[in-house]
């Protein structure tokens, strides 16, 4: 009974902590579920070529989104948590972020048509990877890390599931044959950016928040101090989609869709508890106690090893009911990347609550060039005895490995952690 009281009051006392996890986790278990929702009737309406061939071409937008981006994600949510009741800050603060990506977004514009029409790879499906692309627009425009730093993510919830909800009706009219991909891309993508105009339309009107165009010299410091968490988000980015431009290029767009697939499995518990690091942050910049950090690190490590067990036990169900036989090898692929649930939690818990309050932020970004060599080491190693998609997942989850014996070897060597 006492244990019971005992986390009722620490529930009521962090309410607005219970809250933001609460949306962030339910969005990213929604998305999942909308996704595999669609994706049996996807896999068997498409083929997995074509569907392959989406994944490819998303993969590639993925790059330009995390340029444009630029890593003003994590430094945005800081400056929104510490001034939530200065409107006058968080204008300063939308403004910068917004006017930097813009100029971003025109730069990356340029390059990928550069890219589409000199290179005939990409050439030849030029609209699919254009009705991508303009996925980045939303990027800019669904300042989701506003509503983070708020603690206000019940709104994003609701304006992304809403309007994907709506797209449903269009995905299962529209799609009736394996050249349809070119057709799914415009459907999620107007999805998506219907999703970001209103985001961009509620900050202005209803918080009454204005954003003023800001010139390109007083966006030195943005850009300075967003850079490292670009690096280290953008090495991320490279080992994570490297694997899919791999599989496309060398082995096949089949391939791809199985990866993809084993990826969409894991990627429900991996979201549902890396949501945690990213609720918790606001709390822990305003009150860092280091005991509380402990005891955050070692209840994911324990959440993590219960997804690998859960995985193993209820995806080779998950993945004969939603695949079918022809997808039968996601189930040890997702087995594999299971993994990196337990890398995901445990290393973001050591970035979010001991690098970024310490301001080690250099750190960040060795840790993820770390996991880009080793991830690329134990792919050759992988694929100079066998060509599979075996070897990538294996390769990126033993890269994950690597960090968390990496991240606690700094914080014990400069204990980081009092």
């Amino acid at each position: 009974m006492k244990y019971l009281t005992e986390w009722k009051n620490i529930l009521l006392n962090n309410k607005k902590v219970v809250e933001n996890y609460f949306f962030m986790t339910v969005l990213q278990i929604l998305n999942s579920f909308f996704y595999l929702l669609i994706y049996p009737y996807l896999i068997r309406t498409l083929g997995a070529n074509s569907y392959g061939i989406y994944v490819f071409a998303l993969s590639v937008i993925t790059y330009f989104i995390t340029f444009i981006s630029f890593g003003f994600d994590m430094p945005g949510v800081k400056a929104i948590a510490e001034n939530a009741d200065n409107k006058a800050a968080k204008e300063q603060t939308l403004s910068a972020v917004f006017t930097a990506k813009i100029y971003l977004e025109f730069a990356a514009l340029l390059v990928f048509s550069v890219l589409v029409f000199s290179i005939p790879f990409f050439r030849k499906n030029y609209i699919l990877y254009f009705i991508l692309f303009s996925q980045t627009l939303a990027n800019v425009l669904f300042p989701q890390w506003y509503f983070q730093g708020i603690q206000r993510m019940r709104t994003v919830t609701f304006i992304q599931l809403g309007f994907k909800i709506l797209t449903l009706p269009f995905i299962f009219l529209l799609i009736k044959t394996s050249s349809d991909f070119t057709t799914f891309a415009a459907i999620s993508t107007s999805g998506i950016l219907a999703g970001a105009i209103t985001a961009f339309l509620l900050i202005r009107y209803i918080d009454g928040l204005k954003i003023v165009w800001q010139p390109i010299n007083a966006l030195k410091n943005s850009y300075k101090d967003a850079f490292p968490f670009f690096a280290s988000g953008a090495v991320g980015v490279l080992k994570e989609q490297s694997i899919i431009q791999i599989i496309g290029i060398f082995l096949n767009f089949t391939d791809v869709a199985i990866y993809d697939f084993a990826n969409k499995i894991i990627l429900l518990p991996r979201t549902i508890f890396s949501s945690l690091n990213g609720a918790i942050f606001p709390k822990i910049i305003q009150n860092y106690v280091g005991e509380n950090v402990r005891k955050i690190i070692k209840t994911e490590y324990f959440i993590g090893l219960a997804v690998i067990v859960g995985v193993a036990l209820l995806g080779g169900v998950a993945v004969k009911i939603l695949g079918g036989a022809p997808m039968a090898a996601s189930y040890p692929t997702a087995i594999i990347l299971s993994v990196t649930v337990l890398t995901w939690l445990v290393v973001g818990a050591y970035i979010n609550f001991i690098f970024i309050p310490n301001k080690k932020y250099y750190y960040v970004t060795k840790n993820q060039i770390l996991a880009l060599v080793s991830f690329v080491v134990y792919a050759v190693i992988g694929l100079l005895y066998m060509q599979n998609v075996y070897v990538m997942a294996a390769a990126l989850s033993l890269s994950g490995l690597t960090e968390i014996v990496y991240t606690q070897f700094i914080t014990s060597k400069n204990r980081l952690l009092k």
